[in-house]
């Protein structure tokens, strides 16, 4: 599972790297660019700090500004610290997710973060007039989760509201019960 994280942290630093005008809307409503950056960086600081350290405080989790300028370096150094507290950390370890009030192992939390990785890495392609696809396992291990969420007592409280899945291709599918069209247009 690392290394398909690995792979989703490299997409979006490719994607970081040519995303130009960061107040382009993005599937996520209400964010531009630059909110879904600052989102994903805050993420990856919260996470590799409480793999790191086993605990984080909700704070740490919080989005940081991102500019158009630095954008790029600001995601990269984010990626960066949470892949190396995963890859130095311990799977069966148990650390304390304060965000989301809970203790999972790092496997799991690694999960977590592949699945909003290969997501996020979506909205931004989207938003940028790109496609994405993650590689068939990630597209497999994020449909199971998805439907996992979907499924949950009170529905998704980090996603928007899910859709029901049209069983033609598991990505979609997947987007789908993590609310989002996958058929909705590029921002060009």
């Amino acid at each position: 599972m690392l290394t398909a994280y690995d792979r989703a942290l490299d997409d979006i630093t490719v994607l970081a790297s040519g995303s130009g005008d960061l107040t382009v809307p993005t599937p996520c409503a209400g964010w531009d660019l630059a909110d879904l950056f600052g989102h994903m960086v805050g993420q990856n600081l919260g996470f590799a700090a409480a793999v790191a350290d086993g605990d984080a405080p909700v704070a740490a989790y919080e989005s940081v500004p991102v500019g158009a300028d630095d954008v790029a370096r600001t995601w990269q150094d984010s990626a960066t610290r949470v892949r190396d507290a995963f890859g130095a950390a311990d799977p069966e370890v148990t650390v304390h997710l304060a965000e989301f009030g809970f203790r999972p192992t790092v496997a799991v939390a690694l999960g977590m973060q592949l699945l909003d990785a290969a997501v996020h890495a979506w909205d931004v392609a989207t938003a940028l007039g790109q496609t994405y696809r993650p590689a068939e396992a990630t597209v497999s291990f994020v449909l199971d989760l998805a439907r996992q969420i979907a499924a949950s007592p009170g529905g998704t409280p980090v996603f928007a509201a899910p859709l029901a899945e049209g069983g033609m291709d598991p990505w979609g599918d997947a987007l789908r019960l993590l609310g989002r069209d996958p058929n909705q247009a590029a921002a060009a």
